[in-house]
């Protein structure tokens, strides 16, 4: 699997799959979420509330359409909100290795990744990169390209020295 840093607007990626950092409620939110959902169009939501009434739970992942995005799903993830106490790094984890296999029941090979938990929910920058890196890394996929999509130079930056390191 290919794994890249690019910086930019996750809802622009031309790519199989986007993957989002929901809320458990599932429908829309701000940071990612909220872009998104606008980006999307209400095919979005529409398909949230149909598939998910109850939400998602922590860590878990599902699908919906993309809507009006180049990619042709949305992958959504529930990341930990480490800001209200949720402090389990094996949330966060999940959240990376249950995108990937649902991206793998949809047959998507190239997949956009944003650093789930990083923004809103506060989970520490370091750790948030190294998650994240290390969990795309190490999952077992069929997904042949994964990229992080960073929102800003300074976390572009980061998020390079990180996958340099890994390598």
């Amino acid at each position: 699997m290919d794994l890249t840093v690019v910086e930019g607007d996750i809802t622009a990626q031309d790519v199989d799959a986007v993957v989002n950092a929901a809320n458990r409620r599932m429908r829309g939110g701000g940071g990612v979420d909220g872009a998104i959902h606008a980006a999307g169009g209400p095919a979005v939501l529409e398909d949230c509330v149909a598939r998910f009434p109850a939400g998602l739970g922590t860590g878990q992942a599902g699908w919906t359409t993309a809507g009006r995005m180049r990619a042709r799903w949305v992958i959504h993830v529930v990341g930990p909100n480490y800001a209200a106490g949720e402090r389990d790094r094996s949330l966060l984890v999940s959240c990376y290795a249950n995108a990937l296999a649902v991206a793998d029941s949809l047959g998507a090979s190239s997949v956009a990744f944003p650093l789930v938990s990083a923004g809103i929910y506060g989970w520490p920058r370091e750790d948030a990169i190294a998650t994240a890196v290390d969990t795309l890394r190490s999952t077992p996929t069929d997904v042949r390209s994964v990229r992080i999509v960073a929102f800003g130079r300074a976390w572009y930056d980061d998020i390079c020295a990180a996958v340099t390191e890994s390598h």
